[in-house]
């Protein structure tokens, strides 16, 4: 099986590990794609894109000879550490969007890649766009799907709906559970019951999330905690923001109007910021618009790759109203800086929340034992009862 073996780097420290990045690559040409997946996807989920970009089905003989196509797409999807058939790392401090860009760019290294066009969706375009604040000379293009600006912003819209949805997630225990609730998570209601053949587009999903979940494995829980503790320490200060929006590079940012998972508004404020270098582009659909809307999603990613080869102007790529100059521009960085601050102030009261719920369970622990012993004691203290018929 094809693996890309990620070293500790320098500093990494005595409990830093080898980790196995398990990858699979589809067609051939000059073009390289990255696809980057989001939170429990393995590279599977990217199977609509794969084959809109390459028209393959079948991954690449890594055994085989490198075929000559000038004018042809390769695509390389992996899945992330701490899912699928990679490495699952036990420390939580082993999973953030900057290691996990590096695992990224070390893949890239391992296939010989210079430059890549780099999509990414949900948590994996965090990874993604990290990926371009780290190494811009290595992106040839950038595409974010159904993206936030993570940590707070990945809380999803408080109602009962979603309410219903993250009890059931946490709850979920087997294969069927876990399907069922993802197809809710990713999807629109109206798409999942739109008629197919005999049966609902919701009952044939059902069967094909069972079957992938079961043929993978449910995500661990070391995995779980480690790429939530990424998305929720994910931020992209006005540094790292600059050097995305001044690197050259064409990016595109794409979201579903009816995303549950990733607030649309969190998206609009990121492609504001990329300004003049982004495009926003809004399809009726929900967090796997990818999969909902595949033929938009696929024509908006393929026209970014043409512009990208014909040094398409920035401004000339971007739908977005162009900032004036002056107040209107120190404004917005100022509104920048308050945004970072507010991300910075959520992490910390994230880290906060997590110590004390660990102080609370301790003091519960501590608590439950003393009546344990308590009870136990009275138990041996209680008198014995004598009956009459034994005096």
């Amino acid at each position: 099986m094809p693996y890309c073996v990620v070293t500790p780097g320098a500093g990494a420290g005595d409990e830093a590990e080898e980790v196995r990045i398990f990858y699979q690559r589809y067609g051939h040409g000059a073009t390289k794609v990255l696809l980057i997946i989001g939170f429990a996807g393995t590279h599977e989920s990217w199977g609509p894109q794969v084959k809109g970009l390459t028209g393959a089905v079948e991954p690449v003989d890594e055994e085989a000879p490198a075929a000559d196509d000038d004018e042809g797409v390769e695509v390389c999807c992996f899945d992330n550490r701490g899912v699928g058939r990679s490495s699952v790392p036990a420390r939580k401090s082993h999973y953030t969007t900057v290691i996990m860009a590096k695992d990224a760019l070390a893949l890239m290294n391992h296939l010989g890649w210079r430059k890549a066009h780099v999509f990414g969706h949900s948590m994996g375009s965090m990874i993604a766009s990290k990926l371009a604040a780290i190494a811009p000379e290595r992106v040839a293009s950038l595409a974010l799907l159904n993206t936030t600006g993570g940590g707070y912003q990945c809380i999803p819209k408080i109602d009962c709906h979603t309410i219903s949805l993250a009890c059931r997630f946490l709850r979920a225990r087997t294969p069927e559970q876990r399907a069922t609730v993802d197809l809710e998570v990713h999807y629109t209601r109206e798409y999942l019951e739109e008629a197919v053949g005999s049966s609902t587009r919701r009952q044939m999903l059902h069967e094909q999330y069972v079957k992938g979940l079961s043929s993978s494995g449910m995500q661990s829980r070391h995995g779980f905690e480690g790429q939530m503790n990424a998305c929720w320490t994910h931020n992209l200060s006005p540094k790292e923001l600059d050097r995305i929006r001044s690197a050259g590079f064409l990016v595109l940012i794409i979201h579903g109007r009816d995303d549950v998972v990733a607030q649309l508004y969190h998206a609009r404020r990121l492609a504001e910021k990329l300004q003049p270098a982004a495009k926003l582009v809004e399809l009726q659909g929900g967090h796997l618009v990818s999969h909902e809307r595949p033929a938009e999603v696929n024509m908006s990613l393929m026209e970014m790759i043409k512009a990208s080869k014909s040094n398409t102007d920035l401004e000339e790529w971007s739908n977005l109203p162009k900032k004036s100059d002056g107040l209107l521009l120190t404004g917005s960085t100022g509104a920048v800086k308050r945004e970072d601050e507010r991300v910075n102030y959520m992490i910390f009261t994230y880290n906060l929340l997590g110590k004390l719920q660990l102080i609370l369970l301790f003091f519960f622990g501590a608590f439950y034992i003393f009546l344990e012993h308590a009870r136990r004691g009275l138990r041996i203290l209680k008198p014995v009862g004598v009956s009459a018929s034994t005096l």
